[in-house]
């Protein structure tokens, strides 16, 4: 079974930057597209950015030019670096991955991580 495991979630103020890193344990080829989701309190699931096997990527509108993703496929790791970040920002993220592309793992993503907290302060 295929594992994910976020990190680098924690408090910050308003304007601060934070990264987190998303480690897989599946075999690099069982992976295709991965992305990040977040929820907030009292609110539903949304998406933020998803990155291709091969480097494409696409950002929700509201962090598409504060937010950057990226992937390493030797390591097998995914990371989401946040900048300027807003208290609208905390929420809880999620990693996810999929078999398939950026269409695919926006949608109805094959596995998912268990979530790291990210607060940001006024």
């Amino acid at each position: 079974q295929v594992q994910l495991v976020e990190s680098g979630g924690g408090l910050v103020q308003a304007g601060g930057s934070l990264r987190l890193s998303c480690a897989s344990s599946a075999p690099t080829f069982s992976i295709g597209a991965m992305g990040w989701f977040r929820q907030a309190p009292g609110k539903e699931r949304e998406f933020v950015a998803a990155i291709s096997w091969g480097g494409g990527k696409y950002y929700a509108d509201s962090v598409r030019d504060r937010f950057a993703i990226s992937r390493d496929n030797a390591k097998k790791t995914m990371t989401l670096q946040m900048n300027s970040l807003k208290p609208e920002d905390t929420a809880v993220y999620y990693c996810a991955a999929a078999s398939g592309g950026i269409g695919t793992v926006r949608t109805s993503p094959d596995y998912w991580g268990q979530g790291t907290q990210v607060t940001v302060s006024s």
